[in-house]
This record gives C-alpha cells, sequence and structure tokens, in this order.
C-alpha cells in the first residue's frame, strides 16, 4: 500500500484500525488467546466435548422418558385399535374399542372424572391461592413462609392409600373428628356428608391439591414487585384497584397454569378414590382398572382405549400449562 512523503502519523493510525477492524473475529480471539499462552480447541473437538456433556446429563433423563412415558403411551396408542384373534385366528386392526367409549357407563365415568377434577382444582386454587398470598404475599408473616412451603411439599405428595386411610380415620363413620363434632351435636351424617361419596373425595383431594397450589404459585406471588405497588399508589389507586388493574392481570397466567395442573393431578388420581369408594363411584381412571383387572370382565384392549382418552386428556392439560406459564414467566425474569 503506497502513501504520500506527507503521510503522517495520525494517516498511518488511521489506515491501521481499518486494517484490524476488517479482520475476521475468529482471528482476533485467536491472536487473544496465543498472546495469553493458549489457543482454542478445534471445532470438532469442541462439538464432541459438548455433545458428550449434553448426553451426560440429558441421556438418563431421556431414557427414563422413553421407558416409563413415550413406549407405553405408543404400546396404549397401538393396543387402543388392535384385537385378539378368536380361536387361534389372528388379531387385527378394528375401532370397536374405540366406539365402545361412548357407551353409557364410560361416559359417565368421563363426566365425574371432569367435574369431580374441575371442582377441586377450582377450590384449590383459590383456597390454595388465599392461604399463598396470605403467609408468602407482602406482609405476610415471615416465620410462617419456612414451615408453610416445607408442609406443603409434604402434603402434595401424601396421596394414595395411606391418605385415604387417613382420612377414614379422622372423617369416617367411626372417626375421630366425627366423633368430636357428633359429641357437640353436628352430626355429619345426617347432614348428608360421608366421606365416601363424591362431596367426600372432593375434600379428600383438597389435600393434596391445596399443598400444591402453595408450591404453584409462590414464585408468582414472589415475582410481584413492590415498586409497582407504590407507583399504584403515588398515582391515587386504591388498593381494589392495584389488584384489579395490575396485581390480577399479572397473576392471572400462574393462576391458570396452575388451576389446569390440579385438573390434571386430580383427573390421574387412582388409588385414593379407589380405597374410599372401592368402585362405586364412576370415574375414569377407575374403570380402567376393572377392565384391566377385572375377574369378570376383563378387556385389556377397552382399557387401553380407556386410558388413550386419559392421555388425551393430559396432553391437552400439559399445553394448556405451558402455555401459560409461558404467558406468565415474563414478569418473574
Amino acid at each position: 500500500m503506497e502513501r504520500s512523503p506527507d503521510s503522517g502519523p495520525q494517516t498511518l493510525t488511521a489506515e491501521m484500525d481499518g486494517a484490524l477492524s476488517a479482520r475476521p473475529a475468529a482471528s482476533a480471539v485467536t491472536d487473544t488467546l496465543d498472546r495469553l499462552g493458549g489457543s482454542p480447541q478445534p471445532r470438532p473437538v469442541r462439538a464432541w466435548r459438548d455433545w458428550l456433556t449434553t448426553a451426560l446429563f440429558v441421556g438418563p433423563l431421556l431414557i427414563v422418558l422413553l421407558a416409563f412415558l413415550i413406549v407405553p403411551a405408543l404400546a396404549v396408542l397401538v393396543g387402543a385399535f388392535r384385537s385378539d384373534g378368536v380361536d387361534g385366528a389372528a388379531g387385527g386392526w378394528t375401532l370397536e374399542h374405540i366406539r365402545a367409549l361412548g357407551q353409557p357407563q364410560y361416559v359417565t365415568g368421563l363426566k365425574n372424572s371432569v367435574l369431580l377434577s374441575g371442582v377441586s382444582a377450582l377450590l384449590g386454587t383459590v383456597i390454595g391461592g388465599l392461604l399463598a398470598y396470605a403467609v408468602l404475599g407482602e406482609g405476610g408473616p415471615g416465620w410462617l413462609r419456612s414451615p408453610l412451603i416445607a408442609f406443603s411439599g409434604v402434603a402434595a405428595n401424601f396421596a394414595g392409600v395411606p391418605l385415604a386411610l387417613a382420612f377414614v380415620a379422622t372423617l369416617g363413620t367411626t372417626g375421630i373428628v366425627t366423633r368430636l363434632l357428633a359429641a357437640v351435636g353436628l352430626n355429619l351424617s345426617a347432614s348428608g356428608f360421608s366421606l365416601f361419596t363424591f362431596s367426600g373425595l372432593i375434600v379428600v383431594y383438597l389435600y393434596f391439591q391445596i399443598p400444591l397450589m402453595v408450591i404453584l404459585i409462590a414464585p408468582a406471588l414472589d415475582g410481584l414487585r413492590r415498586e409497582w405497588r407504590e407507583a399504584a399508589e403515588n398515582l391515587g389507586a386504591s388498593s381494589g384497584q392495584f389488584w384489579r388493574r395490575v396485581g390480577l392481570p399479572i397473576l392471572a397466567p400462574a393462576l391458570l397454569a396452575s388451576a389446569v395442573l390440579l385438573f390434571g393431578n386430580a383427573f390421574s388420581a387412582y388409588a385414593t378414590a379407589y380405597a374410599l369408594t372401592s368402585g362405586a363411584l364412576p370415574l375414569l381412571p377407575l374403570q380402567i382398572g376393572a377392565v384391566l383387572s377385572g375377574n369378570v370382565l376383563s378387556d385389556p384392549h377397552l382399557g387401553q382405549a380407556l386410558a388413550l382418552l386419559v392421555i388425551a386428556v393430559m396432553a391437552v392439560t400439559m399445553l394448556l400449562y405451558s402455555l401459560f406459564e409461558r404467558l406468565g414467566s415474563r414478569w418473574r425474569k
């Protein structure tokens, strides 16, 4: 590159800056590492190392999902459209079991399951949300935060037969609480309440629905910033206006996501309902167990068709939960 004899230091500096800025970024990084005494690893080596690290951490999870979720779901999907052969004949594809889902007993079971899950999810969302705000919200008793979170973590996972037996011992026909209430003149049986009916199942389900709601809504409550309330108060907004126009709109996605997850949690519950009702109350999970292991009526393919219906409901539930959770997560960034 030729320069005029009278080109000064400023011209030379400008030319050097232009040449350096035109160099590729990779060359600049290489020069920096060389000056520091190191050199970047070749791209294939870095790619292999990243792939191996990902496989070591994500691989076991994928194996578990494949073995206990994907493969069973595919087996249910295939089995719902298959039929066993008769008199040694080979089975084939059929829609018989899918059509059987429209029978009255299975329609009733689906309605009862949806109603039970919906009511318990609604009550769990309202009661659990209010409880979480009273303890975990702004101005709540800080000393109750850790005990509430710890209890919620335990109670949310306490279900099945042990939970049913615990409620039988407390609110059963001769339970401790039932007898105490009878001693003060309140007879639960005379008032129409029974632990082994639809209303009794709702009470039992609330034992693990409310703590689960507390756990789910806690991050959203922590995301409510004090500055938002202070800004609303400075603008003359009352507490009700703040919650109507700021607080609830921000918490709405988290509340909806939690309600959807509570619905799915109750919809798939089996052991608690079976231990309390022994299958007397038509619920879809109990009907699946009856046709899969029944001594009189045993039809595995029909059970797989019913299970396919449950999988479809749970898939919609998870999609809605992911959607609402994505909408609410932007306020927690």
